[in-house]
């Protein structure tokens, strides 16, 4: 491997132009207003595949946006890594939170980066880190070194629930054979702390709307004497969490995985300091379940959150008004045995039984996918350990991650296929929030590993 690695080392400033030439084109999935973007960067993606060296690559439509696929097929007798990734992002609002424009990539240092980091929309989620891969690929193609056959599915929908994945990949079962999938969609416990993640949470996401009267109210002549849905809706959301943070949904927690003592013991070893937690995002004072730490709530137990919630007049200055809607959005991260169908109907069922009279209430499930436990006794977890090793001159530690990527679930039901989550990010870098980031050291070093776990699959495979 040291040819790709040189390689690497001397195209380290175009892959960086690259990057920023990707990030520069808002794939924002969620926003219809943006399908030309997404069909723009679906074509990026297939041009810079064919310019890496793959034998093909398509862009394939869904009934949503477009997957492009690729492959190289050096020899049937190899092994073949399966690489997914997703080329859509989150929406940059609110801008106004923003240092710089979403979608202008700038490099600034920060305590955390010394050495810079990417910040803009997508810099790590999940953009960058998808196209490490490819530039991996890229200089193994061109140093002649490329152990493994290699295939790549690049989705646009994962942040918006990859619903239209899971048709494709039912569709497509026999040409997306391989023996292992490679992800890099999540992240490490720090830059000198490399960590393989174990486990994935799913998901239920729900919308809920509550009605009171059939039009807005004046709040003077009507206020005291008719329900406020705002107010009713407050009073139904924080119902759904006892004094102990617990979920009173019933049958919440009758499929939930209770880890054992040792288990959990195990998991305490992993690095962690709840004061630079606390101080990483300037609160006071973590909040939980009772009885768990901070890693493990954010890991191995399930979590009901308001994404979003409005209603009423919230623009410039007073309108007196008694509304007569009002919304939230509700997530509830599920941890293994868990079913998101399940949550989703047991959410629905008592969420309506709480209503008073007073309101109607209509809940609408938006998307969800079920929790994942990858094993730490198969080949390419043991590759991706030794890759690790490699570049960072240190084992890497197992962990749990609180995120969700649904598809992994259905990956190993559809395809039979296990997931190795190998992600460079940190906690640090804003995903899903203004001034998201992708340190410089992640992004290189990402490439740099990448091709140490082709190397190590193909020799544990022989």
């Amino acid at each position: 491997m040291q040819k790709t690695q040189t390689y690497i080392q001397e195209n380290k400033d175009r892959f960086l132009e690259e990057l920023f030439e990707l990030i520069r084109i808002p794939s924002i999935s969620a926003d219809p207003a943006y399908k030309g973007d997404m069909l723009k960067t679906a074509d990026w993606l297939k041009a810079k595949m064919e310019s890496a060296g793959v034998d093909f690559a398509r862009i394939d439509a869904t009934a949503g946006h477009p997957i492009v696929y690729a492959e190289k097929m050096i020899d049937s007798n190899l092994p073949t890594v399966l690489v997914y990734g997703h080329y859509d992002v989150q929406p940059a609002d609110p801008l106004e939170l923003w240092d710089t424009p979403p979608f202008e990539p700038e490099v600034r240092k920060t305590d955390i980066h010394p050495d810079g980091a990417i910040f803009a929309r997508g810099a790590c989620d999940d953009k960058g880190q998808m196209f490490m891969h490819l530039k991996a690929f890229e200089a193994m193609v061109a140093c002649n070194e490329l152990p493994c056959n290699v295939k790549f599915m690049i989705e646009g929908e994962e942040e918006i629930g990859s619903e239209n994945l899971g048709i494709y990949i039912k569709e497509k079962t026999a040409e997306l054979k391989a023996d292992v999938i490679l992800i890099s969609d999540t992240g490490m416990i720090a830059n000198d702390i490399p960590s393989i993640t174990t486990g994935l949470r799913g998901l239920s996401y729900m919308e809920v709307e509550v009605t009171g009267p059939n039009r807005d109210l004046h709040s003077g002549l009507y206020g005291g004497a008719v329900a406020n849905p705002i107010n009713v809706l407050c009073d139904m959301i924080s119902s759904l969490t006892d004094e102990d943070n617990q979920i009173t949904i019933p049958g919440f927690y009758d499929k939930v995985l209770e880890l054992s003592d040792e288990e959990r013991a195990e998991m305490a070893k992993a690095p962690f300091n709840q004061n630079d937690f606390n101080r990483s995002i300037d609160i006071g004072k973590e909040s939980g379940e009772k009885g768990f730490s901070t890693p493990e709530r954010t890991s191995i137990r399930p979590t009901l959150d308001v994404n979003g919630i409005w209603g009423g007049y919230t623009g410039e200055g007073a309108k007196t008004v008694l509304p007569s809607k009002a919304h939230a959005k509700i997530s509830m991260r599920l941890v293994p045995h868990q079913n998101s169908v399940e949550i989703s109907n047991l959410f629905e069922e008592h969420f309506k039984s709480i209503a008073p009279e007073s309101v109607k209430v209509k809940v609408i499930p938006m998307h969800g996918g079920e929790g994942t436990v990858v094993p730490t006794n198969f080949p390419a977890y043991q590759a991706a350990s030794k890759a690790l090793e490699r570049s960072f001159g240190k084992k890497p530690i197992p962990v749990r991650s609180g995120g969700s990527i649904p598809i992994v679930a259905l990956f190993e039901e559809v395809l039979g296929l296990k997931s190795i989550l190998l992600g460079f990010g940190l906690d640090s870098d804003a995903i899903h929030s203004p001034n998201e980031n992708y340190g410089l050291f992640n992004f290189y070093k990402g490439i740099e590993t990448i091709p140490y776990f082709f190397d190590e699959y193909r020799e544990i495979k022989k």
